[in-house]
């Protein structure tokens, strides 16, 4: 049983280090407009620089799995659950064996 199960968990950690890196992106999409900000594009640029920041802190850019944005936070959830799930499956496990 031990040994089949082992593509599986190798799969799942996988798929978790995906969100997070994921995660991790849409992350860093929120500190965009801050850096824009920042940028210098000469004296006459002021509006349309501050344009440029607002249309990118209104697009919300990240990754997105059904209209919902992948935040850590969601990927913390969902590492947690899966830790929960792979403890049931292990207990139940050792103690039919």
């Amino acid at each position: 049983v031990l040994p089949s199960m082992v593509p599986k968990v190798l799969v799942m950690v996988l798929v978790t280090r995906v969100f997070f890196v994921a995660a991790g992106i849409s992350d860093k999409c929120t500190r965009v407009p801050a850096l824009v900000n920042s940028l210098s594009f000469g004296p006459s640029s002021e509006s349309s620089r501050q344009l440029l920041v607002d249309y990118i802190a209104r697009s919300d850019a990240g990754f997105y799995l059904h209209d919902i944005r992948l935040t850590t936070g969601m990927a913390m959830k969902f590492a947690y659950m899966w830790i929960v799930v792979a403890f049931g499956i292990g207990t139940k496990l050792l103690a039919d064996s």
